[in-house]
């Protein structure tokens, strides 16, 4: 399937996997590009950029398709080391970075000057339009369904997705909610180029997790996620669980009085006892509402071979059969 997302990323199908903290890890980013997706190597995962060079190394040496690197970029009292992490990314050698969180413009130049794409994540059209006004090469459009920060404003993609057609001249994938065929094809029909997958590529045998997770992901419905954080306008969407009902108990009980620091048990430090460890109710953690449309642990390649196959039978049989 060629669309303006495989030809500017040089991939072979329009399936981008999303850069999840503790889960973009070398073994997840080079199986989906294996499989002719682009793989996505999550920065600050690693805690250094010379960590993150090690971890662009290992992937390197797992896959010779283009892979790419997400950096987000968030507000904070002691930033990570931003400049150190660019570097590892350009001397790395890496074509492609997803960048999100807060505005990557400072960044860009030398991004372009190493030839690298940069895809901006945005849960808005107004903040797709900036992207695109400071030189961004694509865009990932979030919706509300979204696992992780799905902004403040609660368009799901039904709407948020052909409006971002409307507007933008970039290409565009989408993000939220996308699960298999169906999601590809919708997302096509809506305007986008293709699909940013992240929830569904956590329950995979090549995503470096513990087996708890897969299995609660597996397990669980599209009513099994919560909205965390809103009062602090730093809103999360996440998999219930016995921490996520002791942090909106903490917002009800105090209200807009809320701060950070009362609700740092249950999100400071928790994704290494989830993610390696299989500690479920260690504390608040991404997941999409998409959760409820994955019942199944393939491999990365089937998961892709299976997508594009559903999504060429839904192409050229049931709609072209309706169209007659």
């Amino acid at each position: 399937m060629k669309t303006r997302i495989t030809e500017l990323f040089g991939i072979e199908h329009p399936i981008i996997q999303g850069g999840m903290h503790h889960v973009g890890l070398a073994e997840l980013a080079s199986a989906v590009s294996n499989a002719g997706g682009l793989g996505m190597v999550t920065g600050l995962t690693q805690r250094t950029p010379e960590l993150l060079a090690r971890e662009i190394a290992r992937c390197r040496a797992m896959t010779d398709k283009p892979f790419g690197v997400n950096l987000t970029f968030l507000p904070s009292v002691n930033p990570p080391d931003y400049p150190g992490y660019v570097k590892a990314i350009i001397d790395g050698g890496v074509k492609v970075v997803e960048t999100a969180g807060n505005n990557p413009q400072k960044w860009l130049p030398a991004l372009k000057e190493a030839g690298i794409k940069v895809i901006h994540k945005c849960t808005s059209v107004r903040h797709a339009l900036k992207a695109q006004a400071i030189g961004c090469d694509a865009i990932s459009v979030d919706g509300f369904e979204c696992g992780g920060h799905p902004g403040e404003d609660d368009v799901p993609n039904f709407i948020l997705l052909p409006r971002a057609a409307e507007e933008l001249s970039i290409p565009f994938v989408a993000s939220g909610g996308m699960a298999d065929g169906r999601s590809l094809v919708a997302a096509l029909a809506l305007g986008a180029e293709g699909m940013n997958m992240g929830t569904r590529f956590i329950a995979t045998q090549e995503a470096p997790v513990h087996e708890n997770v897969k299995r609660a992901i597996v397990a669980a419905s599209e009513l099994d996620t919560r909205l965390v954080m809103r009062p602090l306008r730093n809103t999360e969407r996440v998999l219930s669980n016995a921490a996520v009902e002791r942090l909106l108990l903490k917002e009800r009980e105090l209200g807009s009085a809320i701060t950070f620091e009362d609700i740092l048990p249950e999100v400071a430090g928790v994704y290494p006892r989830i993610m390696q460890s299989g500690e479920m109710d260690a504390g608040a953690w991404s997941c999409g509402m998409v959760a409820g449309l994955i019942h199944d642990v393939p491999t990365v390649q089937q998961l892709i071979d299976r997508t594009m196959a559903e999504a060429h039978a839904l192409i050229h049989e049931r709609l072209a059969g309706l169209a007659r």
